[in-house]
């Protein structure tokens, strides 16, 4: 597993996922046993995606939420910024790809000005970086006033009749899958693992309420280990 304290985690971050990016969106439909693009479905629903104005989808990877986003709302303006190149790549590369502002930045340090997106999405992105409350603040600060921040993660089953089978998964079959599918199987190592070690909904909306957003609510899926969650930034924040 990557180790979030190290100085050097950016770079391990980039490696990893840039060796898993031609495969990754393979993956995610495998693994979810093709749910990924209903769980995309509803993610856009409770984010209440405006018809027009402006979305930034932070660690963005190959951009499946921020391309889902513009099909569905042509007049919205769209960014989607990742720390990984070669994410990016494979995202430019779609068939609606260059509808798409694409932005290599920190979701730590987000490289826009204070209220600058009606609404800030994420997916997969809150596991991922060594500082859930700072990525939360800096989502907060871009978003305007009244505006809305959405993530979709996976979180590991707390108490579900279940829970035994679904771990055994991740420990087991993922890795597998994703180790053969890919061939890189560190990273297939590390992700299951980023899972079981991750926050439940519960906490995760506790973080989103330090870090300064409302009204914060949430929904789960597939066994409760998918979490869709939204905040407000206040009108008066």
């Amino acid at each position: 597993m990557i180790d979030k304290k190290r100085p050097d985690w950016n770079t391990s971050l980039q490696e990893m996922f840039g060796s898993i990016s031609k495969r990754y969106d393979l993956l995610n439909s495998l693994m979810s046993f093709g749910q990924d693009r209903r769980w995309r479905k509803s993610f856009l629903e409770l984010a209440d995606v405006p018809e027009r104005g402006s979305l930034l989808d932070v660690g963005a990877g190959t951009g499946e939420i921020a391309l889902d986003a513009k099909r569905l709302h042509p007049g919205l303006k769209v960014t989607a910024l990742d720390l990984t190149a070669g994410m990016m790549k494979v995202g430019r590369g779609k068939p609606s790809g260059g509808d798409v502002l694409w932005v290599q930045g920190d979701a730590l340090h987000l490289p826009f000005p204070d209220k600058s997106f009606d609404i800030v999405t994420s997916g997969y992105l809150v596991r991922n970086v060594p500082d859930a409350i700072g990525a939360f603040r800096e989502q907060l600060r871009v978003v305007k006033p009244g505006g809305r921040v959405v993530c979709l993660d996976t979180c590991p089953p707390k108490n579900h009749v279940l829970r035994p089978l679904v771990g055994l998964y991740f420990k087991v079959a993922m890795p597998l899958l994703g180790g053969l599918v890919s061939g890189q199987w560190k990273a297939y190592r590390y992700l299951p693992a980023s899972i079981q070690a991750f926050k439940t909904p519960a906490e995760i909306a506790g973080i989103m309420g330090d870090s300064g957003l409302a009204n914060v609510v949430w929904r789960q899926f597939m066994f409760d280990t998918v979490a869709i969650l939204k905040g407000e930034r206040p009108r008066a924040g």
